[in-house]
């Protein structure tokens, strides 16, 4: 049977004022099967094109902080803390930082942590 879920982009933006941005990760939520996941991958090349002087282990560490939440690590918290549906609002609501969140998508599952890496191979990884 299939469950409707809903997914956004965690999407680097090294110069906000620039307004210019790499896909790096994906936030997947199922509410009907009680799933909350996260998927990262920082592309070095891709995000020194976009500012040479960014630090990627600065914008790994940010990705990290959302994968945690997303996770519940009791260390991120009080977002941490929250139901599944709460955390997936709290990570997609609208910021001005380096990685930020994009619209809100559905779909159709039968099992979210597969659709969780299809969503990265086919939104996030290079194209080979």
């Amino acid at each position: 049977m299939n469950h409707v879920y809903e997914y956004a982009l965690l999407q680097v933006v090294p110069r906000v004022d620039r307004g210019e941005s790499m896909n790096a990760g994906v936030l997947l939520y199922c509410r009907p099967l009680d799933y909350l996941g996260s998927r990262i991958w920082l592309d070095d090349a891709r995000l020194a094109a976009l500012d040479p002087g960014a630090d990627p282990a600065v914008v790994r560490r940010a990705l990290q902080a959302a994968a945690d939440i997303c996770g519940g690590e009791p260390a991120s918290g009080p977002p941490a803390r929250e139901d599944l549906g709460k955390r997936f609002r709290w990570l997609t609501a609208p910021r001005s930082t380096v990685v930020q969140p994009g619209p809100v998508h559905t779909g159709l599952t039968t099992d979210p942590d597969a659709d969780a890496d299809r969503l990265l191979r086919r939104l996030v990884l290079p194209v080979e």
